[in-house]
């Protein structure tokens, strides 16, 4: 197996089809299940990875809403799916990849191979399949995450990073009220970066050099510390994986994102379309 990229796809799906675990990671945020989503069709020979029980621990206060999982919760977990040490994964979720960036952000910054199917479950072209599939469990050894991929609220509000900010603009400005949100708006400082921004028209990434200009745009180089939060630490790994797909390695993630932010009466919050 040569060097697994952070984004692969269909064809390179297809030539490594006999050596890796393909994840279905589709959840919705509007409530919908994505298990039933799962059993309706999947791609051939898929296991279903729940972004509440697998990806993260359960919500608290200071955590946010989707706090990291315990690494040994985490290692057994995917164990039980089939996936284990060696194990490559390629995950997807119902389009371009915003939920499923967790597990393969995840397993990446372990030193695990993971990658995200570009395009999801709706770029793929071949045929799916429908019902449950249960691999023979395997042993993941626990890592744990590493220090320096994850930043405090103390270490984002010490302004000595870029902090980018994945959620939809609307979001980000407190225009649009999320109902699990004590506070609207975003960090002060944080600069807008939806996810969505890092795919072009047919779904797809763009290519690493658009991603660079864009990334650039916001102050991001190659040698930029930057960190990374959404509304709970998920969709966040989208960026995190995109800045990758762009060469620029070793930003963070704020796991608690805006979820623990806004629930700290604490902290300051900005409103609008600039950083404040």
């Amino acid at each position: 197996m040569p060097e697994v990229p952070p984004v692969v796809d269909a064809s390179w799906v297809r030539a490594h089809r006999d050596v890796l675990v393909l994840a279905d990671v589709r959840w919705f945020l509007d409530g919908r299940s994505g298990y039933d989503a799962y059993l309706t069709g999947h791609l051939p020979g898929a296991v279903w990875v729940d972004v509440d029980t697998v990806l993260s621990a359960p919500p608290d206060e200071s955590g946010g809403r989707h706090p990291l999982p315990d690494p040994d919760a985490f290692a057994r977990a995917l164990g039980a799916l089939g996936i284990g040490d060696g194990t490559t994964v390629v995950a997807y979720d119902a389009d371009g990849g915003p939920y499923a960036a967790r597990l393969v952000w995840l397993l990446r910054r372990t030193g695990r191979p993971g990658a995200l199917l570009d395009g999801g479950l709706t770029g793929w072209p071949g045929r799916t399949e429908t019902g449950a599939v249960v691999l023979p469990e395997a042993r993941l050894t626990p890592v744990n995450w590493p220090e320096e991929a994850l930043w405090s609220a103390d270490q984002v509000a010490a302004g000595e990073a870029i902090v980018l900010d994945a959620r939809a603009a609307d979001r980000y400005s407190g225009a649009s009220v999320f109902p699990n949100d004590v506070r609207s708006g975003h960090i002060p400082g944080a600069h807008s970066a939806p996810w969505s921004a890092n795919l072009g028209p047919d779904g797809t990434f763009l290519t690493p050099t658009r991603l660079r200009a864009q990334y650039a745009v916001l102050g991001v180089g190659a040698d930029t510390d930057v960190v990374v939060y959404c509304g709970s630490g998920v969709t966040a790994c989208h960026d995190l994986l995109a800045l990758e797909h762009a060469g620029i390695t070793g930003a963070a993630l704020y796991p608690g994102s805006w979820s623990a932010w806004s629930a700290d009466l604490s902290r300051p919050v900005a409103t609008g379309v600039q950083p404040g």
